[in-house]
């Protein structure tokens, strides 16, 4: 990436925190006036929601896929009657602008040659989905549809510039709920999106993924064609976009929230894979009822399955009175010897996994979710509150734990109701005791 382009990215990314605090300046100025107060608040929630979602979604790269990652969790956004900020964020997962097919021929000349045409056939330069790293266009490979990705030049460079200023541009912007993990999010970018860059190594996980679930009657996951560093072809997979059954039949909600908790907990058992990157962008709902899977880049490979500590670290949690749940962490390793915890404020940390495991079925709802991130000094978003915690927790845990968060959030968002307890003991080992 060019000087001049990293300067317009970090400007772009630099706007946001300046338009918010400007657009607040206008909001006080109007309720000085004696404009109505609520109605002040709701053009200042659209304005700002519209401006983080027209910035995001047009600079792709890190920008785009934090804006994702945040959009899994949109139930901790702080009360939002008009649904600005749910509608913003939702869109981050399927309506993004996509670069004019011109900009990325270069891509597939270079990974599969001068006659990458005869390959891929009916090829359509229109995109039809534009995602944070690349986008899909249909087109067909041996007679058969398929959707072929492709990865957006330049993208490791502006990355690098994304993550600069990211945090700094999303806490000094005060555009996100105040307390939200924003510093743990950008870590966990910097060190998955190098992955996520990689499409022949997404090739083989989504390989292995498709062939471990091919007989699986609530599960698609598209065949892979051809993959290279930088495109990757799979067999096309027709369906709507989950958020899209959000509002529509309970029936169906909860099916398909079933088997989006039964994907993302069974698929270490059954491929040796944790699905990392739980948005509702990367799910479609079939026409015969079935979800579909479309994007393995952000994976963590785990060959024996998932770890018996993270089923114990859960059933521990059970326990109604807080200073048990504290015994028993203790018990189990997850507390070093010597640390002094507060069991009932330790028990409200955990009791967004803890309530749902307690029920044989459990009814998600964004009223629940917000319930349980009060914004106060117990809030699990506050990173300062998670480290008093001081857990003792497998590093590959903190990646399971916030896939399980993004679950939550997700069935919040569907209004689901889905059996839990009996799906933990059946795919978490160590759950069950």
């Amino acid at each position: 990436m060019s000087v001049v382009a990293q300067i317009q990215r970090s400007a772009a990314l630099l706007s946001i925190p300046i338009g918010a605090l400007g657009r607040s300046m206008w909001a006080g100025g109007r309720q000085l006036l004696g404009a109505d107060r609520e109605l002040v608040r709701a053009q200042l929630r659209t304005a700002n929601a519209h401006a983080l979602r027209e910035q995001l979604g047009s600079l792709k790269g890190g920008a785009l896929k934090a804006g994702q990652l945040l959009s899994t969790v949109d139930s901790l956004f702080p009360e939002d009657p008009d649904r600005t900020w749910t509608e913003a964020l939702t869109s981050l997962q399927e309506s993004n602008p996509p670069l004019p097919f011109a900009e990325v021929a270069s891509v597939l000349h270079d990974e599969l040659g001068s006659d990458w045409r005869r390959r891929l056939t009916d090829f359509d330069p229109m995109a039809v989905a534009a995602a944070s790293l690349g986008q899909v266009h249909r087109a067909t490979c041996d007679g058969q549809a398929v959707a072929v990705k492709i990865q957006y030049p330049g993208v490791r460079d502006a990355i690098a510039t994304d993550m600069r200023w990211l945090e700094w541009a999303l806490r000094a912007g005060s555009v996100v709920a105040r307390g939200l993990t924003v510093p743990p999010v950008v870590a966990e970018l910097r060190t998955r999106l190098a992955d996520e860059l990689d499409y022949e190594r997404e090739g083989r996980h989504q390989a292995q993924a498709a062939k471990a679930f091919a007989n699986d009657r609530g599960i698609e996951i598209p065949s892979v064609v051809l993959a290279t560093p930088r495109v990757l072809v799979t067999t096309w997979c027709e369906g709507r976009p989950l958020v899209q059954v959000a509002d529509g039949d309970a029936e169906l909600r909860d099916a398909i929230g079933l088997q989006y908790q039964r994907f993302l907990l069974s698929a270490p058992e059954r491929s040796g894979l944790l699905h990392a990157d739980p948005h509702p962008g990367n799910f479609r709902v079939l026409d015969d009822g079935r979800l579909g899977v479309l994007d393995f880049g952000a994976v963590l490979p785990m060959p024996d399955g998932m770890p018996e500590s993270f089923g114990r670290l859960i059933r521990v949690m059970l326990a109604t009175d807080p200073n048990e749940v504290a015994a028993g962490l203790r018990l189990e390793g997850f507390v070093r010897p010597g640390v002094d915890l507060d069991a009932a404020r330790l028990a409200a940390f955990l009791s967004p996994f803890s309530d749902p495991a307690r029920s044989e079925t459990f009814s998600y709802s964004p009223q629940w979710l917000r319930a349980k991130f009060t914004g106060g000094p117990d809030d699990p978003r506050n990173p300062d509150y998670a480290v008093a915690m001081k857990l003792t927790i497998p590093a590959e845990q903190l990646l399971t734990h916030r896939v399980w968060l993004g679950c939550v959030g997700v069935l919040c968002r569907l209004n689901a109701t889905v059996p839990v307890a009996s799906e933990l003991r059946r795919w978490l080992p160590g759950f069950a005791g």
